[in-house]
C-alpha cells in the first residue's frame, strides 16, 4: 500500500511541476465561471422550477470541459514515461502492473476532482444568496458531485488506455478525445429515437451519458448509472493493464 501511495503522489505532483497543470486549472476555472455567468444571465432574476445544477449542465459547459480537458490530463500518464525513457525503469522496479495502472488512474482522477472545486464554491455562493434549498439543496449538490466523479472515472480510464497505446502525448490526447467523443455522441441517438422500443434505441438510452448526468443533477442516485460507469471504467482499466502487461515483455 505504501508503494501505491508513493506512485499516486508521484503522479499527482507531476501536474504541478510544470505549467501544464496550472494552465488546465485556469482553463477549467474560466469555463466554469463562464458557464455560471451564462446560467445566471439566462435566468435574469426569474425563478426556475429545476435545480441550478441541472440548468448548468444543460448548457453543456460541463461536457466541453470533460471532452477537452480529460484527454489533456491523462495524455502524459504512459506516453510521457515512454518518450522520456523512464517507463523501462518504472516497469523494472518491484511494482506490479496493476499498481502502475491504478496509481496513474488515481492520480489523474484526484487532479480531475480538484478541478471541480471552483464549481462547488460557485454552488455554495449561489445557495447563500438564493437561500432556497429546492433550487440548490445539499442532496442535489452531493448527487451532482457523485455524477462528476462517476463520469470522471470513466473518462480518466479511457485516457489512460489511450496513453498506454503510444509514446506520443499529442496522439494520446487525440485518441482519448476521439474515444470519449464517440461514446458521448453515441448517446445522442436516443434523442432521435423518440419512443421507439427496439434494442438499438434502448441501448442508446442506456449509454447516454447526458441522460445519466441529468439524473444526478436532479438529485437522483441512479444505481443503474453507477453500475454502467463503474463497469466501463473497469473495462478500460483492464484493457490498459493488458497493454502495459504486453509491453513489459517486449
Amino acid at each position: 500500500m505504501s508503494v501505491f501511495r508513493a506512485l499516486v503522489r508521484r503522479e499527482l505532483s507531476a501536474f504541478f511541476q510544470g505549467p501544464t497543470g496550472f494552465i488546465i486549472i485556469a482553463a477549467v476555472m474560466f469555463l466554469i465561471g463562464l458557464g455560471f455567468l451564462v446560467v445566471l444571465s439566462g435566468l435574469n432574476g426569474e425563478a426556475t422550477p429545476m435545480p441550478v445544477t441541472q440548468v448548468f449542465y444543460g448548457t453543456y459547459f460541463f461536457w466541453v470541459i470533460l471532452l477537452l480537458i480529460a484527454p489533456v490530463i491523462t495524455m502524459r500518464s504512459f506516453a510521457m514515461e515512454r518518450a522520456s525513457g523512464t517507463y523501462e525503469s518504472l516497469m523494472t522496479a518491484p511494482v506490479g502492473d496493476w499498481q502502475v495502472v491504478l496509481s496513474k488512474f488515481a492520480g489523474a482522477l484526484i487532479f480531475y476532482m480538484i478541478l471541480w472545486v471552483p464549481l462547488l464554491i460557485c454552488s455554495v455562493v449561489v445557495r447563500f444568496y438564493v437561500g432556497e434549498s429546492a433550487v440548490l439543496g445539499l442532496g442535489t449538490m452531493f448527487t451532482s458531485a457523485l455524477g462528476i466523479l462517476m463520469v470522471g472515472c470513466l473518462y480518466m480510464s479511457i485516457g489512460c488506455f489511450a496513453s498506454a497505446l503510444t509514446r506520443n502525448q499529442a496522439v494520446a490526447a487525440v485518441s482519448g478525445f476521439a474515444l470519449g467523443a464517440a461514446l458521448f455522441f453515441t448517446g445522442f441517438f436516443s434523442y432521435f429515437a423518440g419512443d421507439r422500443t427496439d434494442w438499438l434505441s434502448q441501448l442508446a438510452r442506456h449509454i447516454s451519458l447526458a441522460n445519466h448526468m441529468e439524473s444526478f443533477t436532479r438529485g437522483v442516485v441512479d444505481l443503474g448509472a453507477i453500475v454502467f460507469f463503474l463497469s466501463l471504467t473497469g473495462l478500460f482499466l483492464y484493457l490498459t493493464h493488458k497493454v502495459v502487461e504486453s509491453r513489459r515483455w517486449k
